[in-house]
């Protein structure tokens, strides 16, 4: 089991990293996934994973509290609605193409709002 959630931790990697430039795919989720497999198969990778500049205080902050700091979460939804619209507007021909985005999109969005933020300001 340790190989396969070894594995199954860089994969979510590259996708997580993949995420930072392709439109769709978002980069959050894929990071907490490769923690959670890093932290079940290799604590030298989960570490690294842990210190890392960028994605390391978003699973530090998933690992303490589960929680995604506010502004990140909106930050993703934001990018990932105006990366979405623009696929679909100009990109995507099939309109159940277009829809199968758009609702992956809504769930995506919907999913990430609603997980907890401990820096949320009052009222939202």
């Amino acid at each position: 089991m340790r190989w396969f959630f070894l594995a199954a931790g860089f994969v979510a990697l590259g996708l997580g990293i993949a995420g930072l430039v392709l439109p769709v795919l978002p980069t959050t989720p894929f990071m907490l996934l490769a923690a959670a497999c890093f932290a079940r198969s290799s604590p030298r990778f989960h570490q690294w994973l842990l210190r890392h500049r960028t994605f390391g205080p978003i699973v530090s902050e998933w690992e303490r509290h589960r929680a995604i700091p506010y502004r990140t979460k909106i930050w993703a939804i934001v990018l990932m609605s105006a990366t979405l619209a623009v696929s679909i507007a100009f990109f995507v021909k099939p309109l159940w193409l277009k829809a199968a985005l758009a609702a992956f999109g809504v769930l995506m969005a919907v999913w990430l709002y609603r997980r907890p933020s401990r820096d949320q300001p009052r009222g939202h």
